[in-house]
């Protein structure tokens, strides 16, 4: 009876028009458009076809004051923003100080001109505390501005510009998923401290079922150094990654995917300053996947010959996602530096919420300890992050 009603439904609004009203007999629930005895009201019906095209027409006229146009046939647009709480709680004599922090927003514009070429550019504000005196400026930089051209070679693209360096990236997006929170361990300033994301230079990227890899040639200092670019010689920087479970082309997502790998990566920058030094460093990285957890571990060792950024270190993490949308994660970075002797670590642990897709909730504790052997320079950190995706 149900089906028959709706199909005399969509009957009389062929006939009617767009609005009708409805009565339906108590006893045969046929339905009739005009009152009668033992007929009851349903009331007015709008036909769903209708109402999804005045609803375009009127966000079409909404948006004729707006216009987006480009040279390419696909301009994509992406923001992400780390939004944050903070209480810090210092040994010693400092006073403890609580502040709101954005921390990062970046604006990205890729602009592709066929389904896989594009040129990018990606903007990023941060608080430089550094900057004119103690309270600091909120200043603006560039973060990528590249072309990528895919399948140069075979399974190889290449990026070009001001590119991703082999390593971090990669992390981020396969063993440590909180940058919002902390940076990854090579790069983490009381961690090893070792490198950055970003530099200009050429990145070739491969990937195969197997097997991928990032290598390239770079200026070496990164794209925030302070200063001019020292160096007398490129940087070679590399990324070489076994994919244990063959899916080393395929865009994972952890919450769904299993994936286990293995990973060397490494810098070697002749000529560091101003021709005296060398700098070189390497790691080895394990993570291992399942939807449930993550595990991943990375070993680091720096052999600068002026030993400023000479030593060796490792980091340990781990995620447990007993839902979908919770997850528990902790990590641990120790390191050595050779130059004074003096051991730094640091430890964090939290909780995550999966808001929706665009939005994760997260809570932590971050302690830091720059001298296990000094005393009075530890601080812990207690975090609330809102991380926002769009």
């Amino acid at each position: 009876m149900g089906r028959i009603a709706f199909l005399l439904a969509t009957l009389l609004f062929s006939l009617y028009g767009t609005t009708i009203t409805l009565y339906q007999d108590r006893e045969t629930g046929a339905l009739y458009t005009t009152p009668g005895p033992n007929r009851v009201r349903l009331g007015e019906f709008v036909s769903r076809d209708e109402l999804e095209r005045e609803v375009e027409q009127k966000f079409s006229k909404e948006l004729k004051s707006t216009r987006v146009s480009s040279k390419v046939p696909k301009l994509k647009i992406n923001g992400v923003h780390y939004l944050g709480l903070t209480h810090i709680d210092y040994d010693g004599d400092r006073d403890s100080v609580t502040r709101f922090e954005s921390r990062r927003n970046y604006l990205e514009f890729k602009a592709y001109w066929n389904s896989k070429d594009y040129a990018r550019i990606t903007l990023d504000t941060f608080h430089d505390r550094e900057q004119d005196g103690a309270q600091g400026s909120w200043l603006v930089r560039l973060k990528y501005a590249y072309i990528y051209l895919d399948s140069i070679l075979p399974y190889t693209g290449v990026e070009f510009g001001q590119v991703h360096r082999p390593w971090i990236d990669w992390e981020e997006h396969n063993g440590w998923f909180y940058r919002s929170v902390a940076k990854t361990f090579v790069e983490e300033r009381n961690g090893a401290h070792l490198t950055n994301s970003a530099d200009l230079g050429i990145n070739f990227k491969t990937k195969s079922d197997y097997f991928s890899s990032e290598m390239g040639f770079f200026d070496g200092e990164g794209y925030h150094f302070r200063g001019v670019e020292q160096n007398r010689k490129l940087s070679f920087e590399y990324r070489l990654t076994a994919h244990l479970f063959g899916n080393g082309r395929e865009h994972l997502n952890p919450r769904s995917d299993s994936y286990a790998n293995i990973s060397l990566t490494g810098q070697f920058n002749p000529d560091y300053k101003n021709g005296e030094d060398d700098f070189q460093w390497y790691a080895v990285h394990g993570v291992y996947n399942q939807p449930q957890f993550l595990l991943a571990f990375i070993y680091a060792d720096s052999t600068p010959s002026d030993k400023v950024f000479d030593g060796k270190g490792w980091s340990v993490n781990g995620e447990l996602r007993p839902t979908k949308e919770w997850s528990l994660f902790a990590r641990y970075d120790r390191w050595k530096d050779s130059l004074q002797g003096r051991k730094r670590k640091e430890v964090i642990g939290g909780v995550a919420y999966t808001y929706n897709r665009h939005l994760t909730f997260i809570a932590n504790l971050f302690h830091i300890d720059p001298d296990t052997q000094g005393d009075n320079d530890e601080e812990t950190r207690y975090m609330v992050t809102a991380e926002v995706k769009w």
